[in-house]
């Protein structure tokens, strides 16, 4: 065993607490430390204090982050852990409870995970988390631009009405108000501005998103079905190879891996509703485009379709098989450095 002292750590935007447990389980102690450099040394001191000590954070890549890369360059023992349970709740809640809960789980080796990893991919996963918000906000821009298009003037909707998405947009960024129209062309070009400014934004991250994966990834690129968005979502879901015990466990996080809805004579499988769905919707993507332009994949769902399976069910095999092959290639690269 490389350490001797659990240290469970509950995380929150100020603050941060910490339980001691050895062993066997048996609390040490526990410390509140301030979420700023000088908490977090007090912490590890506090913990060295105690013996070799080995850290379960919760919440390492939100309230935990700081704390989480502060350790792993002070070379200690780092590992993710799952907020409780609702069965680990039926005694109540409190930071310290919950501090308890992460250090005895170090302690039984269960819900932890190693960390995810830091620098280029916490910057793909920025850049994704930018690109679904100003994809969700364009898509209510254009939803509410026809919306208003609807109850408009006969003069504009005879105007505008052959049009739609970005050249719509463009044609009401252009309208001019007049004594008929006057609010509901300021309205409408007020929402067209809006969707041109979300499609610019969105084309920047676009462009930063592409110059990261292929400085990062770029044999991801090389595979069928896998563009710039998908690849930099296998990167940001799996984080460090390392983490990735098996390709059963990535199948698990990424939701491909079949649960068993079997019952007397009838055998089936049914769809896996848990682990990562941003993960599982880059699957899904890919499997489509291979279907499609990958000889191979198509020769093996025809083969899926002729055995009895339903379309959907064909899909859902498909995916797992591409779980098993990007785990392979996922492992082969390089891991990445959690940055100070």
């Amino acid at each position: 065993m490389q350490w001797s002292v659990a240290i469970g750590v509950d995380t929150h935007k100020d603050a941060h607490v910490a339980v001691a447990c050895d062993s066997l389980g048996r609390q040490l102690g526990s410390v509140r430390m301030s979420a700023s450099a000088a908490g977090y040394l007090g912490l590890l001191e506090w913990a060295q204090a105690l013996g070799r000590p080995a850290f379960a954070i919760e919440g390492s890549g939100s309230y935990g982050a700081g704390l989480a890369r502060f350790l792993v360059a002070a070379g200690a023992v780092v590992f993710e852990c799952e907020r409780p349970q609702r069965r680990d709740r039926r005694r109540g809640k409190s930071d310290l409870i919950d501090a308890a809960v992460a250090a005895r789980r170090l302690v039984a080796g269960d819900g932890l995970s190693q960390l995810r990893g830091d620098g280029d991919r916490d910057d793909l996963r920025l850049l994704l988390l930018e690109r679904r918000s100003g994809q969700a906000a364009r898509t209510a821009a254009l939803n509410q631009l026809h919306a208003v298009l609807v109850a408009a003037p006969e003069r504009l909707r005879r105007r505008l009405a052959a049009l739609a998405g970005t050249a719509l947009a463009h044609a009401c960024a252009r309208l001019r108000a007049n004594a008929e129209t006057h609010l509901s062309s300021a309205v409408l070009q007020r929402l067209g501005r809006r969707v041109l400014q979300l499609e610019a934004e969105l084309a920047a991250v676009d462009r930063e998103l592409e110059q990261l994966v292929r400085a990062r990834v770029p044999e991801l690129l090389d595979e069928c079905g896998v563009g710039v968005v998908c690849a930099a979502q296998l990167v940001v879901s799996s984080g460090d190879p390392a983490r990735m015990r098996s390709e059963a466990a990535f199948a698990a996080l990424a939701g491909t891996s079949p649960v068993d809805a079997s019952s007397g004579r009838q055998q089936r499988h049914r769809l896996n509703r848990g682990g990562d769905r941003q993960l599982n919707r880059a699957l899904h993507v890919i499997a489509l485009a291979r279907v499609r332009h990958h000889p191979e994949t198509a020769a093996y769902h025809a083969r899926l379709l002729t055995s009895g399976k339903t379309p959907r069910e064909a899909r859902r095999c498909i995916k797992r098989a591409l779980a098993r092959h990007f785990y392979r290639k996922l492992c082969q690269l390089p891991r990445p450095a959690l940055t100070t």
